[in-house]
């Protein structure tokens, strides 16, 4: 389980028995090594180019092709879950990228236009069945509990699409997000 800092403890706030609220803000979990590039550009769709550069590099080695998918921005309604996946941003880089890196959250204040296109993750079941997801369900069920309520109970496979939102707290956007909706969080 994750050091959540204390000011990014949202849960409690946000938790129900039907899982997460949402509202028009949403965070996005990311690396210390990339705010400088976010506050220049934004969130990008497939943002880290980096580590794509990597995983490219890795496949042409061992004689494969790697084709760029664009991803979208990953986005959930909990600072304390965006906590978390920053933390897996900063771990997943530190395998390739040599560095000082620390989880960074950010706020996320879409216009209404670009807030009704936010959308359930529900790509999110193929992670989930992985040993990431593991992980992720278990800090979740951390985070229901230390919140006085179960764990989500949920099938992936039959799960009714909103669930990966409100159950979750997973969701994306298919569009770059502009500099002037972001913030960062700092206690």
């Amino acid at each position: 389980m994750t050091n959540t800092p204390a000011f990014l403890k949202d849960a409690k706030d946000l938790l129900t028995e039907q899982g997460f609220t949402t509202s028009d803000t949403w965070y996005h979990g990311t690396s210390s090594a990339l705010v400088e590039s976010i506050k220049k550009q934004g969130l990008k769709r497939s943002g880290d180019k980096m580590l794509k550069e990597a995983a490219k590099k890795t496949m042409a080695t061992i004689g494969n092709n790697y084709t760029e998918s664009i991803e979208p921005v990953f986005l959930t309604q909990s600072k304390e879950l965006a906590y978390y996946w920053a933390e897996q941003t900063v771990r997943d880089r530190s395998v390739r990228v040599e560095g000082d890196e620390q989880p960074v959250v950010l706020t996320v204040k879409l216009p209404k236009e670009l807030n009704t296109q936010v959308k359930p993750d529900v790509g999110a079941a193929s992670l989930l069945l992985v040993k990431e997801g593991e992980n992720f369900m278990a800090y979740l069920a951390g985070v229901y509990q230390a919140n006085g309520f179960n764990a989500p109970d949920i099938d992936l496979m039959k799960a009714d699409r909103m669930e990966y939102l409100t159950k979750l707290g997973m969701a994306y956007l298919n569009a770059d997000v502009g500099v002037s909706c972001l913030d960062i969080i700092s206690d």
